[in-house]
């Protein structure tokens, strides 16, 4: 089972600044991350998501996290 706030401070550690909310779907092992980090500006979305599954590789390959659903964008230019 994932420790939400671990990993909510291990993608924030990877992308100091980042705005980080992680939902367990059911189980403690699926998950929805919605991240927003100015990291993201003129990356594709690809490159986004690899750059959160990154921060939280370990917690993959240790199966506590069996599926982690990505929302990812940079911040709102103003």
């Amino acid at each position: 089972m994932a420790d939400l706030t671990e990993l909510t401070t291990m993608i924030e550690t990877a992308l100091p600044g980042a705005e980080v909310q992680i939902v367990d779907q059911g189980g403690g092992d699926h998950l929805f991350a919605s991240v927003v980090a100015s990291q993201f500006a003129e990356k594709s979305l690809i490159q986004q998501h690899r750059m959160v599954y990154a921060a939280v590789q370990s917690r993959l390959d240790d199966g506590s996290i069996h599926a982690l659903a990505l929302k990812t964008r940079a911040p709102e230019a103003s």
